[in-house]
């Protein structure tokens, strides 16, 4: 299983799955309780993953809704019996999982109503793990990043080396780079970064060497 990074007393695992690599991300606080992020694809993997990790998960969180990012939310909310929470903004992307996976032709299992909504500033508490939930769309309407402790779940915001895609329906090229500005580029430099796609990063990096930073 890939290993765990430490920030405090929080715990963080990646697991890129399906076609499109898309990273789900694992948090736990101390006492091994946390959250998962956007459970995309290989539902067996993922519960692979919680169950080696030793994690009791308290609800899975979106961080937004393209369906490389909720193909395994339906199995995944089953099997572990948890709630999912997504920003309204973003239910119709939610929506329309199958049909954009088809226009891909990839296989795709439409999850079921989220449970929850997510605002501006939520905090999410799983025993001693607190996360933040803060708006920044642009590659989704209702996309948010989750802050914690020296490291932030950004989803398709921010990359090494780039930045999510604002082509696609719903998205909006100068909001998303104001939502970087605001709420990831005033956080300190070594903040982790762990994407949605490719390998983590820090802020202080990106600052320096992102072109779609400068």
């Amino acid at each position: 299983m890939t290993r765990a990074r430490q920030h405090g007393t929080a715990r963080v695992w990646t697991l890129p799955t399906g076609p499109l690599q898309e990273n789900v991300v694992l948090v736990a606080g101390e006492g091994g309780e946390g959250f998962l992020f956007d459970p995309g694809d290989e539902a067996e993997r993922v519960l692979a993953l919680v169950r080696d990790a030793g994690v009791t998960v308290r609800g899975i969180l979106l961080t937004h809704a393209h369906f490389d990012h909720i193909g395994a939310v339906q199995p995944v909310r089953e099997a572990l019996g948890v709630p999912v929470s997504l920003h309204p903004a973003d239910l119709p992307l939610y929506r329309l999982g199958a049909a954009s996976a088809a226009r891909w032709n990839l296989p795709f299992v439409q999850p079921q109503a989220p449970d929850h909504e997510i605002t501006q500033g939520q905090t999410f508490q799983a025993g001693a793990l607190t996360l933040t939930a803060r708006e920044l769309p642009g590659h989704a309407p209702g996309h948010v990043v989750f802050l914690g402790d020296g490291f932030v779940v950004a989803g398709d915001t921010l990359f090494q080396g780039g930045i999510g895609r604002t082509d696609l329906p719903g998205g909006n090229h100068p909001q998303l780079i104001a939502g970087i500005a605001r709420e990831l580029l005033s956080l300190p430099d070594e903040t982790v970064v762990y994407p949605g796609h490719g390998p983590a990063t820090t802020l202080g990096a990106e600052r320096r060497t992102n072109p779609f930073l400068r």
